[in-house]
């Protein structure tokens, strides 16, 4: 009988959360949105990489952020989140740790607040609703900078 591991998969490929070195990306997601927090773990998790925690606004998300800091790779910050809004969150991040990679979560018509916050220093954007696919390849862009 022939085992899996006697048969060499073509298709084979190394999963696009997991760094050069062999240990996952850790990812920080700050949604408001259970669902949406949920629907990014999943798409993280499927590809190998580690939610390290998560956050129900920006105010949680910057005290995360510091407490994780430097062992967190991105951060996913809704724009729209009670207590403190994504923008604000952002900009705590950004003076604690200049170098942070932050991708912001939008629901679509939200494009002015968008731009705003990638000449702040946001490194990328993603629209609502997810499309695993489009999520990945912005991750993927903006963590192998």
């Amino acid at each position: 009988m022939i085992a899996k591991s006697d048969m060499p998969n073509i298709n084979e490929k190394t999963a696009e959360g997991i760094k050069p070195e062999g240990v996952p990306y850790r990812v920080l997601v700050v949604d408001d949105s259970m669902f949406i927090a949920k629907q990014l773990g999943q798409i993280f998790s499927s590809e190998g990489f580690e939610v390290a925690d998560t956050a129900a606004d920006g105010a949680q998300g910057v005290e995360k952020y510091k407490a994780l800091h430097p062992n967190i790779d991105l951060v996913t910050l809704d724009i729209t989140m009670p207590v403190m809004d994504g923008v604000s969150a952002l900009e705590k991040i950004l003076e604690f740790d200049k170098q942070a990679n932050i991708i912001m979560v939008s629901a679509l018509g939200k494009e002015d607040v968008v731009k705003k916050c990638l000449l702040m220093g946001a490194k990328s954007y993603i629209v609502k609703p997810l499309d695993r696919k489009k999520v990945l390849e912005r991750v993927v862009s903006v963590i192998k900078r």
